[in-house]
C-alpha cells in the first residue's frame, strides 16, 4: 500500500506543478535566487539531458516496459528502503509519461514540461527530482547486505 501511496503522490504533484508551470510561466520565469535557481520553462522531447531528441515514441515505449518491471520489484521487495526507492522511480517515470503520451504535439510524441533551473544544471521537474533520489537510494543503500530471515540463518 506504501509504495501506491507514493507513486500516485509523486504523479499528482509532478502534474500539477507541470501544470502550474505551463500557465505561470508561458511568457515569463521566476527568479527565486538571482540566476542560480529560477523556475524557466522548457520542453524536453529527449530523455535526462535532453539526449535523444526526436526519439520521443521510443522513449515512451521504453518508460512503460520500465514501468512495468519496477511495479513488480517495489510488489516483490520486503525491504522498506527498496519499496521507498523504487515507487521514487516508477513515480517519476510515469510523471514523465503522461507527458509523452498526452502533451503536446500529440500521443507518444508529447514533450516532458521541465520547469526548475539550478544554475548551470539542466532544467527539470518533480519527477526527474523523484527519479534521481530513488535511484540514488537503490545505489547507496543497494550496496548493504542483504538481512537474513531466522528461517534462512544457519543453525548452530
Amino acid at each position: 500500500m506504501l509504495s501506491v501511496i507514493l507513486v500516485v503522490l509523486v504523479v499528482v504533484v509532478d502534474q500539477a506543478t507541470k501544470a502550474w508551470a505551463v500557465h505561470a510561466l508561458a511568457y515569463r520565469s521566476i527568479s527565486v535566487i538571482g540566476d542560480t535557481v529560477e523556475f524557466r520553462l522548457g520542453r524536453n522531447t529527449g530523455s535526462a539531458f535532453s539526449l535523444f531528441q526526436g526519439f520521443t515514441p521510443l522513449l515512451a515505449l521504453l518508460a512503460v516496459a520500465v514501468a512495468f518491471v519496477l511495479a513488480r520489484a517495489a510488489r516483490r521487495s520486503d525491504d522498506l528502503l527498496t519499496v521507498v526507492a523504487l515507487s521514487l522511480v516508477l513515480g517519476g517515470s510515469l510523471g514523465n509519461l503522461a507527458d509523452r503520451l498526452f502533451r503536446a504535439p500529440g500521443f507518444l510524441h508529447g514533450a516532458v514540461v521541465d520547469f526548475i533551473r539550478l544554475g548551470w544544471w539542466p532544467t527539470f521537474n518533480v519527477a526527474d527530482s523523484a527519479i534521481t533520489v530513488g535511484a540514488l537510494l537503490l545505489a547507496v543503500f543497494g550496496w548493504r547486505a542483504p538481512r537474513r530471515s531466522e528461517d534462512t540463518a544457519p543453525s548452530r
